[in-house]
């Protein structure tokens, strides 16, 4: 699709791999010039259209520093994906969830996205124009789940900073939205550590007999960043068309609408709901 990003300079925070390396390739396909932010950059060298910036974001200074990088090279940014997060399963209940857990997880999940946001609103505002788009989740609201409280808290806050700021922020040509996805099939989800397997080691099924590895296999689900040649399931394009709607709608001046309710209005906050998300 053409969404007329051509030259315009996008931020994506997590850009290393899952859902942050698939929008980094597809926004880079699409013409735009991307400044990718990760701790570990090897899976983004040598990307046409993209300069892979090292950092920690959830170092205080991280986000701010990204943004920096992107402007100094560009001397604008027109897009910010606040993608980067992550999740460690709270198995044992809320009573054995510390505050030291509950707030790494806001600082990787919320806090880091504030101040990436908090960083690219004050050129954006000298600009007079920008797009930011949140990667949420559906347990920030649609589905809360206990395994996964302090991850969904932190997304819900990021949700209600997101409307408010859209209020402020609209009449300064600033558009905010947030898409928020289901399982997808990254390392997240079918890593050696991640939720399949955490859940069938605790459930004792084992990681290839766990309900959410079933689930997300049953669909045929293949990798979020596998090879691009290689058909990938509807859903996976879902999301990313979800995502590249949110920006292209402002930065390629057009009005995008269609099945999956973008309505790219100054002023408010639009957020995409996609659901269960399989590459």
């Amino acid at each position: 699709m053409d969404l007329e990003l051509a030259d315009k300079v996008a931020v994506v925070t997590g850009a290393s791999k899952g859902i942050g390396l698939a929008v980094v390739q597809e926004l880079a396909g699409e013409g735009a010039l991307v400044v990718a932010g990760a701790r570990n950059v090897v899976a983004l060298e040598g990307i046409d259209n993209v300069t892979p910036f090292a950092v920690d974001l959830i170092d205080a200074d991280g986000p701010a520093r990204l943004i920096g990088a992107a402007v100094e090279q560009y001397g604008r940014i027109d897009v910010l994906v606040n993608n980067v997060g992550g999740v460690q399963l709270r198995l044992d209940g809320f009573l054995s969830t510390t505050d030291a857990e509950f707030q790494a997880s806001l600082e990787l999940n919320f806090f880091s996205a504030l101040r990436a946001t908090r960083a690219a609103v004050g050129r954006m505002m000298e600009q007079g124009s920008g797009t930011i788009v949140n990667v949420a989740s559906v347990n920030a609201f649609f589905h809360p789940d206990g395994a996964v409280i302090d991850y969904g808290a932190a997304k819900a806050a990021l949700l209600n900073v997101a409307q408010a700021l859209s209020q402020e922020l609209g009449p300064h040509g600033i558009r905010i939205a947030s898409v928020s996805p289901g399982q997808v099939a990254t390392d997240l989800w079918l890593g050696d550590d991640g939720v399949a397997a955490t859940i069938g080691a605790a459930t004792g099924a084992g990681a290839e007999r766990s309900s959410m590895r079933r689930a997300i296999s049953s669909a045929g689900a293949r990798r979020c960043c596998g090879d691009r040649d290689v058909p990938v399931m509807h859903n996976r394009a879902r999301l990313l068309r979800a995502l590249l709607q949110q920006l292209g709608a402002t930065c390629g001046g057009r009005n995008v609408q269609g099945e999956l309710g973008a309505k790219p209005v100054h002023g408010r906050d639009d957020r995409v709901d996609v659901g269960v998300v399989l590459a």
